[in-house]
């Protein structure tokens, strides 16, 4: 079996994990605490990467799903690890709490094992551009709504998303590609009422308040990149199903970088299109 010389797998062959020294990594949305959560995917992107500041933009921990049910399995640790890890390796980690860890904004400016906790923050590139850094939720008016009910819809997502999982296995099972339920179906919602849209303008908005150049953000689960409302929109995506961070590189440019499956695996979402680099 042969590999490309960069991949992650040509490492593995070779008996040694090589991290690829980037400029900063932007994770949003990881969600440690749910069964949805792909863990053992973050913590493998994080052993290959070496990144000089790593922002948490926001529902790193799901603390909703585990004041109803506790689940914390060894991969949550392992992620929790890493970044502690990285945090004594001198790498700057700055925490931006999200509506679902948002037990943590009652804590601005703490430093806890070398990661900083901000409501938001300013990232300046290595061009000199700068970019607002924030989780999002204050800019979704479908997230202003009372916790309890709030909750119920989580429930109801980890529902989906298990759901979608298993469906992928059967298409799988009988050679088809990998579909996701669950983002059909948030997609289908979001449409009719151009809530991506809504929000990428509110959050836009922020920016050009701050006189900034641009944006990074999550929240809402959907990996993309563009500068068409007049400042740059970074949004990281997901580590649920499309498992997608923001990566500046050394030379200041940014991508979103999907982190393929490991060898062995199944693949249990489909591969991301469209995306573009800057």
């Amino acid at each position: 079996m042969r590999f490309d010389k960069d991949s992650p797998e040509a490492d593995e062959v070779q008996g040694r994990v090589r991290r690829h020294p980037v400029r900063a990594l932007f994770l949003s949305d990881v969600h440690l605490g749910t069964r949805a959560s792909k863990s053992e995917k973050l913590y493998d992107f994080l052993r290959h990467h070496d990144a000089r500041t790593i922002y948490l933009v926001g529902d790193i921990v799901d603390g909703w799903r585990l004041r109803a049910r506790w689940h914390w399995p060894q991969a949550h640790n392992d992620v929790i690890r890493e970044l502690f890890e990285a945090a004594a390796r001198g790498t700057k980690i700055v925490y931006l709490p999200g509506n679902h860890d948002a037990f943590l904004r009652d804590y601005p400016g703490i430093h806890f094992a070398g990661v900083e906790v901000a409501e938001t923050a300013t990232h300046v590139a290595a061009d000199g551009r700068r970019y607002v850094v924030v989780h999002g939720d204050h800019f979704d008016r479908a997230a202003q709504v009372p916790h309890g009910i709030a909750a119920i819809g989580g429930r109801l997502n980890a529902a989906l998303f298990a759901l979608s999982d298993h469906w992928n296995r059967l298409r799988i099972r009988f050679g088809l590609s990998g579909w996701s339920l669950s983002q059909w179906a948030r997609r289908r919602v979001k449409e009719s009422i151009d809530y991506l849209g809504q929000f990428e303008r509110e959050i836009a908005a922020l920016a050009a308040a701050h006189h900034a150049d641009g944006v990074i953000c999550g929240h809402v689960h959907h990996p993309a990149m563009h500068d068409r409302l007049g400042v740059r929109y970074i949004n990281c995506g997901d580590w649920l199903e499309s498992c997608t961070a923001a990566v500046e590189r050394l030379d200041g440019t940014f991508e979103i970088r999907s982190w393929p499956v490991a060898a062995g695996a199944t693949q249990t979402r489909p591969p991301l299109g469209g995306l573009q680099e800057a």
